[in-house]
C-alpha cells in the first residue's frame, strides 16, 4: 500500500459499529486539511485470492448465486480463508481453485494486487494466473452447493460481460490483467 505523507483526510476517532466473522464495519470521525469534519464508514475484510485458470485457450469460470444482488453470474474462482487471514496468497489461490473447480495448477503466477471497492472498503485481492491445469475432484463448501463450472474462450468471456452474465468487477479486472500478461509474453 502506498501511504500518503500528508493525507487530506485524517481519522480522529473510530468505533466498531458492526462485526461478524467475515467483516468489521467502523465509523470514523474525520477532519480535512481545511478543518471540515465528517464521518466515514469503512468495511474491513481480509484480502482474497482470485484465480484465473487458463489452459492456453480457455478460462475456467464458476457461476453461483450472489445474495446481495439476487442473481447468478459467472466469475473467476475466488475466496479467502477467514480462519487463516494471514495465509500465503498462493496457498489460498491453490485451495480456492481446487475447491471450486477441482483443477490443480502446475504453475501459479501473481498478476497483481488490486482493491475491490476502495471507496468504502480496505479489502484487496491478489490476481493469480493458474496454468498447466489437471482435473481433480471439487470440494465445495455447503454454501457453494449450487456452483456451476464452465470453460470459455477470452472472446466468449467478453460476450458474457457484454450480455450481463458476468458482472463481477474483480473478474473483469483480472481478465484485463490476463490479457496484458498474454500480450507481454
Amino acid at each position: 500500500m502506498t501511504e500518503t505523507e500528508n493525507p487530506p483526510l485524517r481519522r480522529t476517532a473510530s468505533q466498531v459499529v458492526y462485526e461478524n466473522r467475515w467483516m468489521r464495519v467502523t465509523e470514523d470521525a474525520t477532519v480535512r486539511d481545511n478543518g471540515t469534519t465528517g464521518i466515514f464508514g469503512v468495511v474491513h475484510k481480509p484480502d482474497f485470492a482470485l484465480v484465473v485458470p487458463y489452459d492456453g485457450t480457455r478460462v475456467h469460470l464458476v457461476e453461483q448465486y450472489r445474495y446481495p444482488v439476487d442473481g447468478r453470474f459467472w466469475e473467476f474462482p475466488q475466496g479467502s480463508w477467514e480462519t487463516k487471514p494471514d495465509a500465503d496468497p498462493m496457498d489460498v489461490a491453490r485451495g480456492e481453485l481446487a475447491e471450486e473447480t477441482g483443477l490443480r495448477a502446475g504453475s501459479m503466477t501473481l498478476l497483481g494486487h488490486l482493491y475491490e471497492a476502495y471507496g468504502f472498503s480496505d479489502q484487496g485481492f491478489n490476481v493469480v494466473l493458474a496454468s498447466d491445469l489437471t482435473q481433480g475432484e471439487r470440494a465445495l463448501e455447503e454454501s457453494e452447493s449450487d456452483l456451476r463450472n464452465g470453460e470459455f474462450t477470452l472472446e466468449e468471456m467478453w460476450g458474457l460481460i457484454a450480455s450481463g452474465q458476468c458482472k463481477d468487477a474483480p473478474s473483469i479486472a483480472a481478465l484485463a490483467l490476463l490479457q496484458r500478461h498474454l500480450s507481454e509474453a
